[in-house]
């Protein structure tokens, strides 16, 4: 079975409960090919840190689940 992945390689991410942290960028994109094997993102974020997360959807400690989300590329509300 395939993983669903959420995140890929230059999406730019904020954390729900991390404001401090500011944006990170997804610089690195790991998938196992093995049955059960992790899928992991390492992110930079403003702050300077990297950081690695797990970004299967299906895992219960996906980022996603975790409070990482996508920042729009477009807004309409943008001018």
């Amino acid at each position: 079975m395939r993983a669903r992945t959420y995140l890929k390689i230059g999406d730019k991410v904020r954390h729900l409960n991390y404001a401090c942290w500011g944006i990170g960028e997804v610089i690195e994109e790991k998938n196992s090919h093995l049955p059960g094997g992790l899928c992991l993102v390492r992110i930079i974020f403003e702050d300077g840190i990297e950081r690695c997360f797990i970004n299967n959807l299906d895992h219960e400690m996906c980022c996603y689940y975790t409070g990482i989300r996508l920042i729009e590329e477009f807004s309409i509300w943008e001018t």
